[in-house]
C-alpha cells in the first residue's frame, strides 16, 4: 500500500524539490488544501447570521444538499479524468485532453465541485468567516486554473478551440468564466 501511494505521488510529479521551489504548482495545491481544511474545521465566526426565523431550519439543510452535491460532482469528475488526474496544476503529459461529460460543461469541474462544497459549508456554518473562505478559495482556484491552462495550451493544440466553446468554472459568471 505504501509503495503504491509513493508510486502515485511520483507519477503525479511530486518531488521534494518541487515543494521547495513550486516547480509543478505544489504551493497552489498546498494553499487549496489549507483553505479547504479551514472551511471544514473552523466554527462559525463571529456568530451565526441573523436569518429570518422561517429560513433558519432550511439554510443548513440547503447547505448539506450543496455539500453532498459537490462531493458527488467531484467523484464523477475524478472518474471521468481517469489517467489524466493530478492534484497539481501542471497536467499529466501524454494523456488526451478531456472534453466530454462534465468536461464538456466546464473545463474545471473539480474546481466547481470544491466551490459548491464550500458554498454548502457557508450555509451550514453561517457567520462571516465561511463566505470569506469561499471567496478566497474561488480566487485561488482561478489562479490555479489559469496556470493549468497555460500548460494545457502547450500540450494540446486543440485546447484553444475547447477553451473558446467551454466555460472555465461557472458558465457566464464574471471572474469564473474567462472565455
Amino acid at each position: 500500500m505504501i509503495r503504491t501511494i509513493a508510486d502515485v505521488l511520483q507519477r503525479w510529479g511530486f518531488s521534494r524539490g518541487g515543494w521547495l521551489d513550486n516547480r509543478r504548482g505544489e504551493w497552489w495545491l498546498l494553499a487549496q488544501l489549507l483553505l479547504i481544511a479551514l472551511d471544514v474545521l473552523l466554527p462559525s465566526w463571529p456568530a451565526r447570521w441573523a436569518w429570518p426565523p422561517f429560513l433558519l431550519p432550511w439554510l443548513p439543510l440547503l447547505g448539506l444538499g450543496l455539500l453532498g452535491g459537490g462531493l458527488v460532482l467531484a467523484l464523477l469528475a475524478f472518474m471521468q479524468l481517469g489517467e489524466s488526474l493530478t492534484p497539481l496544476p501542471e497536467p499529466m503529459p501524454a494523456v488526451p485532453l478531456k472534453q466530454q461529460g462534465l468536461y464538456g460543461f466546464c473545463r474545471h469541474p473539480l474546481y466547481l465541485a470544491v466551490l459548491i462544497c464550500s458554498s454548502g459549508m457557508a450555509l451550514i456554518r453561517a457567520g462571516l468567516l465561511h463566505p470569506l473562505l469561499l471567496l478566497a478559495l474561488a480566487m485561488l482556484l482561478v489562479g490555479k486554473a489559469r496556470r493549468e491552462e497555460r500548460f494545457l495550451m502547450a500540450l494540446h493544440p486543440d485546447f484553444e478551440a475547447y477553451r473558446q466553446r467551454t466555460a472555465a468554472i461557472v458558465p457566464w459568471l464574471p471572474g469564473l468564466d474567462w472565455r
